[in-house]
């Protein structure tokens, strides 16, 4: 199946998680990482501030294209941890993360993945999330020490990743494991039908 420069996608991330993810759909892509202000003053929830700033994300790329680039779906998308109405983003230092994942550990949290899609010709857009409920293990002080040793939770929100060693300290998952990764996949193959992209 040949696909037209409209059915390119044109990723707003540097995650090499979420790059992965997309080119598992098959579709022409090309990455274009966004510097957009992750910054969010006011209080608000978090199924609204995945979706703000995948947004953001999205249209700080749509702003970087030339003229002659404008042609695909630019697609933004933001991940956030959240337990007990805290959000808990990336960790700021390793002792961030021992707080963050003592927190969660023999308990449920909630992890929100939020999914922008701007067309870079139009400017259509449209914009979703999704939800998954996460069990954590209960674990020692010197396991959550050896897991930060691993160096794996630096740059993930709530301090872990769970397609990655992180897999071995969730008990359950309760919802889309893509979301849990940082793109749900599902959602974003049903925000592509609004501008005629099929996946399947």
């Amino acid at each position: 199946m040949s696909h037209s420069p409209k059915q390119r996608l044109i990723l707003a991330s540097s995650s090499p998680r979420r790059q992965e993810l997309i080119q598992s759909l098959g579709l022409p892509y090309i990455i274009r990482v966004s510097d957009a202000d992750e910054t969010v003053e006011e209080k608000i929830s978090p199924a609204e501030l995945v979706e703000v700033l995948s947004l953001r994300k999205a249209s700080t790329v749509l702003e970087m294209l030339e003229v002659s680039e404008k042609e695909g779906i630019i697609i933004g998308s933001d991940t956030v941890v959240v337990y007990q109405d805290e959000v808990l983003g990336k960790p700021v230092d390793e002792q961030d993360s021992f707080r963050m994942l003592k927190a969660l550990q023999g308990s449920t949290h909630q992890v929100y993945s939020g999914i922008a899609c701007v067309d870079a010709a139009t400017g259509k857009q449209v914009v979703s999330h999704r939800v998954t409920h996460v069990k954590m293990k209960p674990m020692s002080d010197a396991q959550i020490l050896r897991y930060i040793a691993t160096g794996e939770p630096k740059d993930k929100a709530g301090s872990y990743a769970i397609q990655g060693i992180g897999a071995t300290i969730v008990e359950s998952i309760e919802g889309d494991y893509f979301t849990v990764v940082g793109l749900p996949l599902s959602l974003l193959s049903d925000l592509l039908l609004s501008f005629e992209i099929q996946v399947l």
